[in-house]
Parts: C-alpha cells; sequence; structure tokens
C-alpha cells in the first residue's frame, strides 16, 4: 500500500476540471484531447471517463460550478427592491464573481468561437440580460439601457483590460466599480417612482 499523493484543490472531479482549464488556456480548446487531460493529471483515460464522457462535458461542469454565485445572486436580486443601493450591491457581489471565476473568463474571452458554438455561450448571454434587466428600470430609455449594460461590460472588460495596467488589483476593482456605480446611478435616474 502506497501513501496516498494529497490533491492540489479538492477531489478527482476537481482535479480534472482545473487541469483542463489549464491546458484549454495554454493550447486551445480544440487542441487539447481527453488523453492529454489524463496524461497530465496521471490518470487513466477510463478514470477521466468516469467523471466526463467528453471534453464539452468537462467545461460545462466549470462552467455551471463557478457561475453558481451569479445564478444565486440572480435569485437575490429578482427579491430585492429595485433601489439604487441594490444595484450598487448587484454590481459589487457579481464583481465578486466574476473575480472567483477569472480563469474562466480568461479561457472564455480567448476561445469565443468555441464558447460561442457550445450551449454555455447562450447561458451567459441569458444571465447578461437577466442582470441588465435587474438594474435597469423596467421602461428605461434606450441610452439608461445602454448604461446599464455598460457597467456590466465595465466589470468584464476590467478583468481584462486593467490587468496589464500597472497598480493594486484592489485599487483597479474600485476603480471599475466606480465607473460601473456612475452609469447605474446616471441609468437610475432622480426619482423612479414617479
Amino acid at each position: 500500500m502506497g501513501s496516498t499523493p494529497q490533491p492540489r484543490r479538492g477531489n478527482t472531479r476537481q482535479r480534472i476540471q482545473d487541469v483542463a482549464l489549464e491546458l484549454f488556456a495554454e493550447q486551445g480548446y480544440e487542441k487539447t484531447s481527453l488523453r492529454e487531460i489524463s496524461e497530465k493529471l496521471d490518470v487513466t483515460k477510463a478514470a477521466l471517463y468516469y467523471h466526463f464522457k467528453t471534453k464539452e462535458d468537462i467545461l460545462i461542469s466549470i462552467f455551471e460550478d463557478l457561475n453558481r454565485p451569479v445564478e444565486e445572486l440572480i435569485a437575490w436580486g429578482k427579491e430585492q427592491p429595485r433601489t439604487l443601493e441594490t444595484k450598487k450591491e448587484l454590481l459589487i457581489r457579481y464583481s465578486d464573481a466574476l473575480a472567483a471565476a477569472a480563469p474562466l473568463f480568461r479561457f472564455m474571452q480567448e476561445n469565443q468561437a468555441t464558447v460561442r458554438d457550445l450551449s454555455i455561450g447562450e447561458t451567459i448571454k441569458g444571465r447578461v440580460v437577466t442582470l441588465v434587466d435587474l438594474i435597469k428600470e423596467p421602461d428605461a430609455p434606450l441610452t439608461d439601457q445602454v448604461r446599464c449594460f455598460t457597467a456590466l461590460f465595465t466589470l468584464h472588460a476590467g478583468m481584462f483590460a486593467l490587468k496589464d495596467f500597472d497598480g493594486d488589483p484592489e485599487d483597479k476593482r474600485k476603480a471599475v466599480l466606480e465607473v460601473a456605480f456612475d452609469l447605474i446611478t446616471q441609468a437610475h435616474g432622480p426619482d423612479p417612482a414617479s
């Protein structure tokens, strides 16, 4: 009986996800095979197959795990009053969820065609539309709808565009949130109750 190796992150399923995402990012989704994933993990292809039948299954599972906080955020947002404070809290929580899912979003940025072809592309689009609906007023004029969409996009863009800027990551995150807050504050209008 040999000693059991310490898992890097949780269980075998999570290790498969981590290694697959690493390989997808390094060499592209299309060029990565299940065999390469199993070799890098030092497990048999059968062991890998026990958890995931296809590369798409791996990618979808990563997406679902990392996006659970976004689903929870949407559910929370639907229960809240449509105040400016709620909208700001939605943006803060969404920013946190994006930070936690940074490796997946980097992969998606670099493999947009692949993501579009997979079922997760539609899911992502649907979630963004739902979040925009939560931060915009129901009868918002088009310019305010654009402001709300841009507020979310600012959080996405901030993850990628600002990574090459000098400065503290937390300061950059705060700056991105401030810009997003400015946009939704403008879109929120002076008195939505009237």
